[in-house]
């Protein structure tokens, strides 16, 4: 047997994960197993299985063509800490009780490191329609250096620097609740140290439509979203000067998902169901509603365009048939006008070869 891929020593923070990867090859496919020995004095090689260490240690492994397997461990403490070993072995004897192997176990090593995590304080100011997000690093329990910083929302990196400061700020231009949500501010050290600022707000809630229109014996659908921070605990709708909605109650039916709610009414009726929905959405921070207007059309609404159109065709038929019928007479003979000069014309010499004939006479 022998190693195609050796894990990779790694550093990582506390509360972090790590993840070690091994691959083996050889005939018959090798078994693989991984080991742990920690730094602690007299500390000796233990083995690692599925969900040790109260199910943080997770090992997947695949044995086709040649060995693979991957150890991951979530939620690290300083515990973990010390030299992980991947071993690969062939021999028919080496799980054996009392056989010695002939071949011995191959092993390759792979150091992890985890560091205490630096606590991080930030804050959030608001002046003059600016709000600035401020990060500071306290004394880590282990030097690093800091050689540089990032803001970063989402997926979007919104500011970088190479300062060597444990302070650091970013400011927005807008009011609070035009620019909620999740930011980090990211030190580059290694490993990475990651600090997160909340700009939580009220629920904003937004209809998608504010006037919503259906056919009667359909199904309305009235929707509303909500992309503050924090996320939307709990969904309500109410019609205007009634009591909340509950979701399977008549033809009610309700779907809440995060920041969306959607409401769908069957068979709309026009008298019933036709007025204003109130859509409210509440957060950790309060609640917010937008209002959704629905008008129910009767089902002969969607034949008017058609019956339109019909009426546009057969006034313009009527209108032609009547033009046909009052042309005059001698529009409809001008088309055989070439056809009759010819006539006159012979007509009139044999008149004048008559006289001719008369006078010789």
């Amino acid at each position: 047997a022998g190693f195609i891929k050796s894990p990779l020593s790694q550093k990582r923070l506390t509360q972090d994960s790590v993840e070690l990867y091994c691959e083996a090859i050889g005939n018959p496919i090798p078994e693989i197993q991984w080991w742990f020995e920690g730094n602690e004095p007299n500390e000796t090689y233990a083995q690692l299985w599925d969900g040790a260490r109260q199910d943080r240690v997770r090992i997947n492994a695949t044995y086709n063509l040649h060995s693979t397997s991957t150890i991951y461990i979530a939620n690290l403490t300083s515990d973990d800490s010390g030299m992980y070993e991947c071993r690969a072995s062939n021999d028919p004897d080496r799980n054996h009780l009392s056989k010695s192997p002939k071949v011995k176990w191959i092993r390759s090593q792979a150091n992890v490191f985890v560091i205490e995590r630096p606590d991080i304080k930030t804050n959030v100011t608001e002046a003059s329609d600016k709000l600035i997000l401020t990060c500071n690093m306290t004394t880590a329990s282990y030097p690093l250096t800091i050689r540089g910083h990032e803001w970063v929302h989402g997926d979007k990196v919104l500011q970088t620097d190479m300062e060597s400061t444990a302070f650091t700020s970013y400011t927005i231009e807008g009011k609070r609740e035009e620019h909620s949500g999740i930011y980090e501010c990211v030190y580059k050290t290694n490993p990475d140290i990651t600090g997160q600022v909340n700009v939580s707000v009220l629920p904003q809630v937004m209809a998608y439509k504010k006037s919503e229109h259906g056919n009667e014996g359909d199904t309305g659908v009235l929707t509303c979203k909500s992309p503050s921070f924090p996320p939307v605990s709990f969904w309500a709708w109410h019609r205007s000067g009634q009591e909340a909605i509950t979701n399977g109650s008549g033809r009610y039916i309700i779907k809440s998902s995060g920041n969306k709610t959607e409401l769908r009414i069957l068979k709309l009726n026009i008298e019933e169901d036709t007025g204003d929905y109130h859509c409210n959405a509440t957060n950790s921070y309060g609640s917010g509603s937008a209002v959704v207007n629905l008008r129910v059309r009767s089902r002969l609404a969607a034949l008017w365009p058609f019956l339109g159109i019909v009426a546009e065709v057969l006034v313009l038929v009527t209108i032609i048939f009547i033009y046909e019928k009052r042309r005059k007479p001698d529009e409809v003979l001008d088309d055989d006008d070439g056809g009759s000069a010819p006539l006159k014309s012979n007509a009139t010499n044999h008149k004048d070869k008559n006289v001719r004939q008369r006078n010789a006479n």
